[in-house]
Order: C-alpha cells, then sequence, then structure tokens
C-alpha cells in the first residue's frame, strides 16, 4: 500500500534535530494551523455517494471490528470533543441500519442533521485543502525458488532486526519506535537497500518468501506494501507488510525529477515505470535513492491496513493517525477516473463524493492535508492508483448513538 502502510520507525538523532527545530521555531510568531473543528449544519456539503453506498457496509463492519478490539471506555478526539468507543460502535450500527435502505442524498442530510455531528480540518473558516494520493493491491509473477527468470526476493523479517520502545527508555521521547541491528554490543542503523540488494548479507538472515523477476514491480510492491505474488504452479500467496528496515524513505519519483529524467507534470507510478523500461541501466542507481526496504509476511485474505482490518476497495483510506481519529467515519471529495475500464487514460478525471473510512496509515501521509484511498486490484485499480494526485476536501462524521 502507498509508501508502506503502517508506523514509521525513526532513529534517535531525529528526535535531537526536532529539538533543535523546536528550539528554532519557538522565537519565529506564531503561525496559522488548520484545526479540527465541527462544521454547522449550513456548511455541510451534499452527502450524495458517488458508488450508491456499494461496500460501505463492509468498510464500516471492519472500523467496527477494530473498535470492539479495544476498551469500551476509550475516548476519540475529534477536535475539542471526545467520543467513548462504545458509543461510536453504536452510532455506526445505527448508520449501517439506514444505508441500507439506499437513502437520497435528501434523506442523508435529514439524518446527519439531527444525529450526527461534522467536524474538519478547518483553515480560515474553509474545510483545508487535502491532496489525494492512491494505492492498490500488485499482482506479480513469482516462483517459490530462485531460477534464472526469477531471481529477485521477497523476504521476510530479518532474524538479526530489532525494535526499540523508546518511550520505554525516556518517557518524554516523541519518537515511539528505532529499527536497527545488533552489532558489537550496541544498536546500529539496519543495512540499507543498496547493501542487501548488493550483497548476501540477508543469506542467513531472513526466509525469501518468494522470488520474482522484475525488480521494478518487486519495488513497487514495497512501496504499495501488500500484494498477491502468483507462482507458476498457478498458486497464491498473499503478502502483507512486516517492518521496514528503519531507513528513511526517499521518493524516487522525486528523484527522477530532480535529476531532469520526468517532468514534475508527468509525474505517476505508470511514468516511473515506463522511463526504467527504456532505461534499464538505471534501475539500480534509481531504486537505490531510497535507502527503505520493505519486509513482508504471508498472509490469507485480502490487504489489511494499519487497523488490522480488511481493506475496502474505494472505501478504505490511509491518514495521518496523530491528526485524524483511527477508524473514523469519512465524507470525502475527491476525483475518480472518468472510464475505470480505460486504463492507461490519465486525462480523463472528474469530481466524486462518497462515504468511506479512516483505516490505514503511510509514511508519506502525513499531517491534516494528504490522504491515501485504497483502489482495489486489477488494471484500473493500478491506473487510478498510479495517476491520483487531487485536491479534495474531507469530513470527519461521528454517528450519535441515540437520536438527538
Amino acid at each position: 500500500m502507498s509508501n508502506e502502510r503502517r508506523s514509521v520507525p525513526v532513529f534517535v538523532f531525529q528526535r535531537l534535530i526536532a529539538a533543535a527545530l523546536f528550539a528554532a521555531l519557538w522565537a519565529l510568531p506564531a503561525l496559522a494551523c488548520a484545526q479540527m473543528t465541527e462544521v454547522p449544519a449550513s456548511r455541510h456539503p451534499v452527502f450524495a455517494d458517488d458508488l450508491d453506498y456499494a461496500g460501505l457496509c463492509r468498510a464500516i463492519g471492519q472500523t467496527i471490528a477494530y473498535y470492539e478490539k479495544l476498551p469500551l471506555s476509550r475516548r476519540m478526539a475529534y477536535g475539542p470533543d471526545t467520543y467513548a468507543v462504545e458509543d461510536l460502535i453504536s452510532g455506526l450500527r445505527r448508520f449501517e441500519q439506514f444505508i441500507e435502505k439506499k437513502p437520497s442524498a435528501g434523506g442523508v442530510k435529514k439524518f446527519l442533521q439531527k444525529n450526527a455531528r461534522v467536524y474538519a480540518h478547518v483553515e480560515q473558516s474553509e474545510p483545508v485543502s487535502v491532496l489525494f494520493t492512491g494505492y492498490y493491491e500488485p499482482v506479480i509473477e513469482g516462483s517459490r525458488k530462485k531460477t534464472d527468470l526469477f531471481q529477485y526476493p521477497v523476504y521476510a523479517r530479518p532474524k538479526d532486526l530489532v525494535e526499540l520502545d523508546l518511550s520505554a527508555f525516556d518517557a518524554g521521547c516523541d519518537s515511539r519506535f528505532a529499527v536497527g541491528r545488533l552489532a558489537d554490543g550496541r544498536v546500529v542503523p539496519y543495512y540499507d537497500r543498496r547493501t542487501i540488494d548488493t550483497t548476501h548479507v540477508l543469506q542467513s538472515r531472513a526466509e525469501v518468501i518468494a522470488w520474482v523477476a522484475d525488480p521494478v514491480k518487486l519495488f513497487f510492491l514495497h512501496v504499495q506494501g501488500s500484494g498477491r505474488i502468483r507462482l507458476q504452479d498457478g498458486d497464491m500467496i498473499g503478502v502483507q507488510f512486516d517492518i521496514t528496515n528503519g531507513r528513511p524513505y526517499k521518493s524516487i519519483g522525486k528523484y527522477l525529477i530532480d535529476k531532469g529524467k520526468i517532468h514534475r507534470s508527468n509525474m505517476s507510478m505508470q511514468a516511473i515505470d515506463a522511463y526504467l523500461e527504456k532505461h534499464p541501466g538505471q534501475i539500480r542507481e534509481v531504486l537505490f535513492s531510497n535507502p527503505r526496504y520493505v519486509f513482508f509476511r504471508k498472509a490469507r485474505g485480502g490487504p489489511k491496513g494499519s487497523l488490522g482490518v480488511d481493506l475496502t476497495p474505494g472505501r478504505s483510506v490511509a491518514l495521518d493517525r496523530d491528526v485524524s481519529p483511527a477508524g473514523a467515519l469519512l465524507f470525502l471529495c475527491a476525483k475518480k477516473p472518468a472510464h475505470e475500464n480505460s486504463a492507461g487514460n490519465r486525462d480523463a478525471w472528474i469530481p466524486f463524493c462518497r462515504f468511506a473510512c479512516s483505516q490505514d496509515t503511510g509514511s508519506a501521509i502525513s499531517g491534516k492535508k494528504r490522504a491515501d484511498l485504497f483502489w482495489g486490484s486489477g488494471a484500473c485499480a493500478r491506473m487510478a492508483a498510479g495517476h491520483m494526485q487531487h485536491r479534495g476536501r474531507i469530513y470527519y462524521l461521528v454517528i450519535l448513538p441515540k437520536s438527538g
């Protein structure tokens, strides 16, 4: 899933850098910051769902399944307001029952005005402009054994990789986790992508789940965070993100833009793929510009988000957990392909609005103005996810457990 859909490990020295930046910024004038606040009914969007509610009950059910694993008394913050998990579950079940009737936009408006509170991150009295990108579930060809064709390993978590909960050492530490390995009694950064791909350093340290033929497709599997590997015997192996090597994520798209290889206006996953296909001699140089490496685990069923629940195509969204409530019911407005069966068509995009749920995270999805929409699997999902870079808005809905 795009840019790896899990909490992002960071190193201890970043805390020192953050502290220095904070000290420098303390002397600057206060800047306006987007705050989550309740949106009055007069400013609500038109709650029309372009998918006619298809898949929405499934997505809501996954959020409920996540909430049911939490203490029911735990409270989720929506701006200045907090709600008990128990009440959020009750409200979502009410909304499930309501949308099963496939109400009109007018009916939804009346229901929400009476039974919900609507929030948004607001800046200068308007919901912030959110940059939407997309991700999908890739399917790539592979083999159980290394062959002349299938030479690139899909690694499981290495045995010598260690995680540190930094807060256990320093309660004031903002960075929660660090990833590394033990060397001479010290924890040092784990091997970077270049080292892993050009040496046999993981040969005795990590299981190979499968071997694939295309290093570029494998790289995009790392970026998406989960996918399926179609084996030569017809079997399919599902793989999902387990952990990274803890190195910082660097966009190869930005690298190609900075090198003048692809113009910013033409940048997409498809453009990267096409460029590397025409310039195979540059594949290693480009891929090594991103030192982060992703390790996987075998998985059953479809792709799961950071909440540990199945993602629903078109309904599951990755947001920054630090600023957005986990599992939140959303109403989003962005753009989608005008012709979902025309793979490769990148120009025909039309506005849309729909309900969705916050069920994932991503290392590149940081702050209030970024979101990543899960498109599913297949050619159309790949086209949409690869090209989606559109501005839109997100509203957060809390359905009250009882009629107001």
